[in-house]
């Protein structure tokens, strides 16, 4: 079973990269930068392509290495990562222990956490598929290929619609059949160096953005996810849940 760790990166003038986010099997990395260029280098005993397009847009980036994926299973990647040593030891261990799992979605360690930790296994339904990132996610390939899933190019950042395409992406693999877990288990820690955009203000932008992505999730739903959202976030958003909630759902 062959691990494979797919980065999306910005900016990036060396190699350094793979050192600093303890790389230590086979990985591509999307370097959106202002040229275009692919390498193929050897990192230790492992192979790594170096995606530098000149380009943006995160699920763009992610589905440039998706496509060139030669993984049995694929960690998805941010360029403020760090992972743990024998990260893919942890989840070979995992895709063994539920062998009918075609994706798994693992724990990151945080300074300040604020994303849910996964305390036990469990069924990823959807119930609850909204509070987990791209970052935690390992897909078992040939699942995600069968049914051609890949990232929602017009949202994430860089794009129009600045978040969103890790809730899509798992919309899609629910929407085919897909397997998905939650399992307890570390395998990498956040730097934390990246500011938040949605921590200078931006909430009007975000809420917007929210209601197209609710939107997409479920035509048929999207004003009562947007309801829930609102009146479970209202506090963070800094303002009424019924602000919060005309935001969500005003006309784009």
């Amino acid at each position: 079973m062959k691990v494979e760790v797919l980065v999306a990166a910005m900016n990036q003038s060396d190699f350094q990269l793979l050192q600093k986010m303890n790389i230590q099997t086979d990985a591509i990395v999307g370097n959106q930068c202002d040229i275009d260029e692919v390498k193929k280098i050897e990192w230790g005993k492992h192979q790594v392509k170096w995606l530098s397009f000149n380009e943006r847009g995160v699920g763009l980036n992610r589905n440039n290495a998706l496509m060139r994926a030669t993984g049995d299973i694929c960690l998805f990647a941010d360029d403020d990562m760090v992972y743990v040593d024998g990260y893919a030891d942890i989840v070979k261990k995992a895709f063994e222990k539920i062998p009918n799992a075609d994706i798994i979605i693992f724990n990151l360690k945080e300074q300040i956490p604020t994303r849910y930790v996964i305390s036990k296994i469990q069924r990823v339904s959807w119930l609850n598929f909204l509070r987990y990132g791209t970052a935690r996610i390992a897909v078992r390939v040939s699942a995600i290929k069968k049914y051609g899933i890949y990232f929602n190019q017009c949202f994430g950042g860089g794009t129009e619609h600045s978040h969103g395409e890790d809730n899509l992406f798992l919309t899609d693999c629910l929407k085919k059949g897909l397997k998905i877990y939650a399992y307890p288990a570390y395998i990498a820690r956040l730097t934390e160096e990246r500011e938040s955009t949605w921590d200078t203000g931006m909430w009007d932008k975000y809420l917007r953005d929210q209601g197209v992505l609710y939107n997409q999730i479920s035509h048929r739903l999207w004003r009562l996810l947007c309801f829930q959202d609102a009146v479970r976030r209202c506090k963070t958003y800094g303002m009424s849940w019924m602000q919060a909630y005309k935001l969500m759902t005003k006309r784009q």
